[in-house]
């Protein structure tokens, strides 16, 4: 259920006297205030870091592997075989741009 779901739901709550002014503004506040939950999807979006220990140019498949649970290589082939169109290019700069690098690991060393 969304925040406006519960505010709506309070306010029905009010209009039917079930709450006071009083309640009912403690009530909001506390939603408010109080964490929600985000949905499953969006939290996995939100904390997709590109790899910096399982990366061969920018990490992007390393970190495609640790957030859908499928190996690297075969994020690597997807990307090889979309280079065919051009397509798969283009969406793996965009998110070697746009996704952050994971800090919690250490930067693997080239030798």
């Amino acid at each position: 259920m969304s925040i406006a779901d519960d505010l709506t739901r309070l306010e029905q709550l009010r209009d039917r006297g079930s709450l006071s002014t009083e309640e009912f503004q403690r009530a909001k506040n506390q939603l408010f205030n109080s964490p929600h939950p985000t949905e499953p999807a969006l939290q996995a979006i939100n904390s997709f870091r590109r790899s910096a220990t399982n990366r061969w140019f920018g990490g992007v498949c390393g970190g495609l592997a640790v957030s859908t649970g499928m190996e690297a290589w075969i994020w690597r082939l997807l990307f090889v075989l979309a280079l065919c169109t051009g397509f798969g290019f283009l969406v793996y700069i965009a998110l070697w741009i746009f996704v952050p690098l994971d800090s919690s690991q250490p930067l693997r060393q080239l030798n």
